[in-house]
């Protein structure tokens, strides 16, 4: 496994004293999950004073026991690209809420055994947060063989209680729901390399970053605007929805007249 830190906080530079602590800290958890010797690098992301301190992880095949603190998880991944069957799963991005963003990568000749990443997803007691999650869905579920529910998609809430709007996309919700401009330049990008860029890892990781907050406010509007159980509806139907995208029903309205 290989162990990749980036930490991100707010406020004045970093001095060397906080980098010494917070390289000693991250050691410790290296040498507590038995990876020390490949724990690759600790890289300050950006300074240092007031705020909270966020780590950006990468992991190799599997994500380590005991990382994610218990309730929902937000969750996200990279492909090769739009066709699932074809373009391989390389990168699934998660978080707990906490702060933190946990990334896992799969090889080109990966097996996705994935046991404790597949427990996260399966459990059915954990709410799983997506942005789009019926793209996710279907890769998951085809690579890691999970079926991720219960669920809830912060797209498909967008389109209930925004209708003032036709712009839906992760960007837009976070600049207007959260007061946060976000990057997309790496969106396009070749995930299946021999390694991420530090563009790459951060893009990654705020796609899971901001799920939490997106869920909360989205709770609320859903019940303002009475349409909560409707929500609730599309989200139970994703998973099927998903099947049929891999069953080579993508863009067939089944429900359509003609």
């Amino acid at each position: 496994m290989v162990l990749h830190v980036t930490s991100a906080v707010l406020g004045d530079r970093a001095s060397p004293s906080y980098i010494a602590i917070k390289g000693y800290g991250i050691a410790n958890i290296a040498w507590l999950y038995g990876h020390s010797g490949d724990l690759v690098l600790f890289a300050l992301h950006s300074a240092l004073g007031q705020g909270t301190c966020m780590s950006v992880y990468l992991y190799e095949e599997d994500l380590p026991e005991g990382v994610l603190a218990a309730g929902p998880v937000a969750v996200d991944t990279e492909t090769m690209g739009l066709i699932t069957p074809r373009d391989r799963l390389c990168l699934l991005q998660i978080s707990d809420g906490g702060g933190d963003e946990h990334l896992v990568r799969f090889a080109p000749d990966s097996d996705y055994a994935a046991p404790n990443l597949r427990a996260v997803l399966a459990d059915p007691e954990r709410l799983k947060l997506f942005h789009f999650a019926r793209f996710d869905l279907a890769a998951i579920s085809h690579y890691l063989e999970v079926v991720a529910t219960p669920l809830f998609c912060t797209k498909i809430a967008s389109r209930l209680v925004r209708t003032y709007t036709d712009r839906h996309g992760l960007k837009e919700l976070v600049k207007e729901m959260l007061g946060t401009d976000i990057s997309k330049q790496q969106q396009s990008s070749d995930w299946g390399g021999p390694s991420l860029s530090e563009a790459q890892k951060d893009y990654a990781a705020s796609d899971v970053r901001y799920l939490h907050r997106l869920h909360a406010q989205f709770v609320e509007r859903l019940a303002r605007e009475g349409r909560t159980h409707l929500a609730q509806a599309c989200f139970d139907f994703l998973p099927h929805r998903a099947d049929l995208d891999l069953a080579g029903w993508p863009e067939i309205d089944i429900f359509g007249h003609s």
